[in-house]
């Protein structure tokens, strides 16, 4: 009986002690000085390298406000679709802004902060000489793609292509190049900002379907952070970016095509203020 009535004595205080650690985040952020954040490298113009090797972009931005607006030094760690999660809720980065799709399952495992942030969909990048016009095109064909992307599975369930998986976007795309797979699938963000870049090694692609599967963005904070002080901090700013217009206006800064997902939110949020 005092067997279990310590365990449940310590169990109580390990409840208790949740909402505490949850709030020491940002504490803890302020006292080190320094806001470790997840960003992409490879997926321009959102998170991508500059002629210097500097991390650019649009999320790379969101991340610096964040910084600023806590007081601290931004510290960037790149991340893949394949280790982003884990390096969030393994304490190697506080905070991940890094085309994060928000799914069910994933929410299972990390925090989404809202108002999500942006919005994609799945499509694929492919040379014009492959004339592809349906998705049921793919089927049996060799299709690149990104390990950890949340489309695979979907698009291998409904269409049956052969996925030919590599760890990262520019291993991805080089293999389309290289005639390796007849398509990439991926964001359709990626594939409109490819496309519109200028660059001339893309100019016989295009992105041949219609764009399916959309799906939100999020900012993501461990789980413990979701509800307290860190995570609050977040969806206040999140609120702010879309209610002030800054994700339009960093839209028009990147070259990016104006989000109907951002026009409808900025509306939305204008209208309740």
């Amino acid at each position: 009986m005092k067997k279990l009535t310590a365990l449940a004595l310590a169990f109580a205080a390990t409840l208790a002690a949740a909402p505490a650690f949850a709030q020491d985040t940002l504490a803890k952020i302020k006292e080190k000085g320094v806001l470790t954040v997840g960003v992409k490298n490879d997926y321009k113009p959102w998170g991508f390298l500059d002629p210097s090797g500097k991390i650019v972009g649009l999320e790379i931005d969101l991340a610096q406000e964040v910084a600023d607006k806590i007081g601290v030094k931004l510290e960037m760690i790149p991340v893949i679709a394949a280790n982003r999660i884990e390096f969030l809720r393994q304490g190697r980065i506080d905070l991940m802004i890094a085309t994060l799709g928000d799914t069910a399952e994933r929410r299972k495992q990390i925090g989404m902060i809202e108002p999500n942030y942006y919005a994609g969909a799945t499509n694929v990048l492919a040379p014009k000489s492959a004339g592809l016009k349906k998705w049921e095109d793919l089927k049996g064909r060799k299709v690149c793609a990104v390990q950890g992307a949340y489309y695979n599975r979907r698009v291998s369930q409904v269409y049956s292509p052969e996925l030919v998986v590599f760890p990262s976007v520019p291993d991805g795309l080089n293999a389309l190049q290289g005639n390796n797979c007849v398509a990439f699938l991926f964001d359709d963000t990626l594939i409109v900002s490819t496309l519109s870049g200028g660059d001339p090694k893309w100019a016989n692609y295009e992105m041949p379907l219609n764009s399916e599967d959309p799906q939100l963005w999020a900012v993501a904070v461990r789980l413990d952070d979701l509800d307290g002080a860190f995570g609050k901090l977040l969806k206040d700013m999140s609120v702010e970016w879309h209610k002030s217009g800054k994700l339009l206006a960093l839209e028009s800064k990147w070259g990016i095509k104006q989000s109907p997902y951002l026009i409808e939110t900025n509306k939305k949020l204008k209208g309740g203020s």
